[in-house]
């Protein structure tokens, strides 16, 4: 904990009760600042991912409300068809205008979160236009313009606009938060930030420790046969996630893995789709998103959880899902390139396999043959659980996030002491 109590104010499109993306996230990093004395306000949107509609009982353009300890803010953006990339934008600016109108009070440092982007690059450049302003720091949990690139979403030009914004508004800043290696290694190489100004924090695991059955109990009491193999995919279901090809492999395990069931538990713009695409499947279940417990307790009834994504994805993004895998001591099968950083993540952790994305018979045969060796199933579970306690420890990232504002705020003290305004008896 730092001796020196800050104004913090956080700037991000999604807070709780959001439960996918880096909602949770923005949600605890500033409910933990504000439990240990720091004034943290939020200023957020309306909830409404991964559903893209608004949650019950937020109304109107504006409203405001204490959670645990936090002063929250909300204003409502515009809230898009996910799979039109311009509606999306119009999504973040018109939060970006929102938040930023009217005063932000007397802040030691901002923090923006970037996803929104466009509404990062707004507040950074207000900030930029205050004689006396606050420190402000980016944390980036995607990156926009490689995002653009590799998932084809609006083309080439899009893509280049979008890492021309997110460059500029990166170097703007006074210090940057990357949750990966990879992602830090990209910003220095391809978006000139420079490397000191970047700081490497990883997101944690943000699921509180809970008592659950084993998962003879738990299939019994979500009524999921005993005899079947069970594979869930657990999060968003989007473009970048790619689950045509876990609908594939359901459709290929029909045939050569009867035993087999895949559940994709979640929501997504993209689940209409699926559920179209894999009409007439008997082993293949989709169900809505659960609260903690029951969530919980399907990735405890579950033999294997699969993460996929889209073929060709490298280093835009440490998909949030891991974080919640990890903690379970169930083996991971990733379908995702194995160059990625979620590759590299699952070699890191030893919690899993990866498979070739484009091959879906590739993901139900490993899913297969980790069901068929339950000691190394454990092996795998165990070691996930090891690298979630040693590498994704909540308090440890807290602790790094609130020094970092701390070092954010003393650097930008130290250049307003030496600035000539002040010896001329600016204000």
């Amino acid at each position: 904990m730092t001796d020196t109590r800050m104004r913090i104010l956080i700037l991000g499109l999604h807070y709780a009760p959001e439960h996918a993306g880096n909602g949770p996230y923005t949600s605890k990093l500033a409910t933990e600042l504000a439990a240990r004395g720091h004034h943290v306000t939020v200023r957020t949107g309306y909830p409404h991912y991964p559903a893209w509609s608004v949650a019950d009982g937020y109304a109107g353009r504006r409203m405001h409300e204490v959670l645990d300890g936090v002063s929250v803010e909300r204003f409502r953006p515009h809230i898009p068809d996910p799979n039109k990339p311009r509606d999306r934008a119009r999504m973040e600016v018109s939060f970006g205008v929102r938040s930023n109108v009217g005063r932000w009070g007397s802040p030691d440092v901002i923090l923006c979160v970037s996803p929104a982007l466009l509404s990062t690059a707004m507040s950074v450049a207000r900030t930029r236009l205050t004689m006396r302003r606050p420190a402000v720091g980016v944390w980036v949990q995607d990156l926009y313009g490689l995002g653009a690139k590799e998932t084809g979403t609006g083309g080439g030009r899009a893509a280049a606009l979008l890492a021309a914004i997110e460059s500029r508004t990166l170097r703007a800043a006074d210090g940057v938060a990357a949750i990966h290696d990879r992602m830090r290694a990209h910003m220095v190489r391809d978006l000139g930030v420079p490397s000191d100004r970047i700081r490497v924090i990883r997101n944690w695991t943000h699921l509180t420790p809970m008592q659950l059955p084993e998962q003879s109990v738990a299939r019994k009491e979500l009524g999921w046969d005993p005899t079947e193999v069970i594979a869930l995919h657990a999060g968003n279901m989007g473009a970048k996630q790619g689950l045509d090809n876990v609908v594939e492999a359901a459709r290929y395990a029909a045939t050569h893995s009867p035993r087999l069931r895949f559940v994709l538990l979640g929501d997504g713009n993209q689940r209409q789709r699926l559920e179209a695409l894999a009409e007439g499947l008997p082993n293949i279940s989709f169900i809505p998103p659960l609260p903690d417990r029951e969530f919980r307790l399907a990735m405890a009834a579950a033999d294997v959880l699969v993460l996929n994504e889209l073929s060709g994805l490298s280093d835009m993004s440490v998909p949030s899902k891991l974080t919640s895998y990890f903690t379970t001591g169930r083996p991971v099968v990733a379908a995702t390139d194995s160059r990625s950083v979620t590759a590299d993540e699952i070699r890191n952790s030893g919690a899993g396999v990866q498979v070739d994305p484009s091959e879906p018979s590739a993901l139900a045969d490993a899913v297969m043959a980790l069901a068929a060796d339950p000691e190394r199933s454990a092996a795998l579970g165990a070691a996930g659980q090891r690298f979630c306690s040693q590498e994704l420890s909540q308090q440890f990232a807290i602790d790094q996030y609130e020094a970092w504002l701390a070092e954010l705020v003393s650097a930008k003290n130290n250049h307003n002491s030496r600035s000539p305004l002040k010896k001329l008896g600016a204000p």
